[in-house]
């Protein structure tokens, strides 16, 4: 009995490094080619950094990550999942929006208002939620494309303009408010009374200059990042529609192909990354709020009768929703149920933490 409990710890303990160790002497370590289309003062960054210190650690060099920021390795989110999925390149972070084209049902993290905060969140991202998720993108891409997490990128997006303060969503009407090409966050402008304005990423500097939009759904750190102010945009309103989910993608072949220590390590190396993106925003956000107030920026909290009348002016975008997005009732109806979830036991929490 006592010989079989020593083989099983000693396997236990193997398969946290003595296997990877073992990896590495018999054989070339395995090599994991990960890119963002960001740069190296984004969250993405952080995460990947934080990725490949863990796993090139805990695999005792059984792994090793190489980096590429940019569009060195694919342009967009479309052909960077297509090299995901054809094994050109092993990991890749995408917005929902940037991943929409090929899982439209991913969008479902940009519904309006159904996140409140982020402790919710990163409940919610840290669960059942995301394995669902990942059931579905393995379907749809004949098990070539695996979701290992969900972080963040940027915080939360919030409505900012160069005209005025926005309380309540009929502050909105007739501003030109810029969004990208996905058709979720053009319905949530559109049902809130703004004018949904697509313009590419790097030409917003530029038409909120000339006023060819008035504003945008964009979190902090990227608006005093792109020195929007600058611009012009001088009004935010901390309205948390939703919040800036990274999708993390890595070719399943090449993930199944590991035993399951390197697997192991490389799913622990994911936790750690989301963590990482989870506190990179707050930490910016710091800095990039004094700094928008100091150069003369107005920031805006709605009350919660406000921020009711935002969630309210918005349901219509959950019934678009289901009726055009392909599994989007039920991803929508997972969220749901995980943020009820979620928030029953934050409510536990606060019961037992505050009496």
């Amino acid at each position: 009995m006592m010989k079989h409990l020593f083989a099983a710890a000693t396997l236990g303990a193997a398969s946290l490094t003595g296997g990877a160790a073992l990896a590495a002497a018999h054989g070339d370590p395995i090599k994991l080619v990960a890119t963002a289309n960001s740069n190296e003062a984004d969250e993405d960054y952080a995460g990947l950094i934080v990725f490949k210190d863990y796993v090139e650690a805990a695999s005792n060099g059984g792994i090793e990550v190489e980096i590429y920021m940019g569009t060195q390795l694919c342009s967009d989110g479309a052909e960077c999942i297509e090299g995901v999925s054809e094994g050109a390149i092993d990991i890749y972070i995408s917005t929902s929006g940037g991943a929409a084209g090929i899982f439209p049902y991913v969008q479902v993290l940009d519904l309006p208002y159904l996140m409140s905060s982020d402790r919710v969140a990163e409940k919610v991202l840290s669960g059942d939620f995301v394995r669902t998720l990942r059931d579905m993108a393995l379907a749809d891409s004949d098990n070539t494309v695996r979701l290992m997490t969900v972080g963040n990128t940027g915080g939360w997006r919030n409505f900012a303009n160069t005209k005025k303060r926005i309380q309540m969503p009929s502050d909105l009407e007739g501003l030109k408010i810029r969004t990208v090409v996905a058709d979720l966050p053009q319905e949530l402008v559109k049902s809130l009374g703004g004018a949904a304005t697509p313009i590419p990423w790097p030409e917003l500097f530029t038409s909120l200059q000339t006023g060819v939009v008035d504003g945008s759904q964009n979190g902090i750190t990227d608006i005093m990042g792109m020195k929007f102010p600058d611009a012009g945009l001088k009004y935010i309103t901390l309205d948390g529609h939703s919040y800036m989910g990274a999708l993390w993608w890595m070719n399943n072949e090449k993930f199944m192909a590991m035993d399951p220590a390197m697997r192991r390590v490389v799913v622990d190396g994911f936790y750690a990354l989301q963590q990482a993106t989870f506190a990179a925003p707050k930490r910016g956000a710091i800095q990039a709020y004094a700094d928008f107030t100091a150069g003369g920026g107005d920031i805006y909290v709605p009350t919660p009768e406000e921020k009711a009348a935002f969630a309210e002016a918005a349901k219509p975008v959950q019934d678009w929703f289901r009726a055009n997005v392909e599994g989007g009732g039920e991803i929508l109806d997972a969220l749901i149920a995980a943020v009820d979830e979620a928030e029953a036991e934050l409510a536990a929490d606060y019961d037992a933490d505050l009496n």
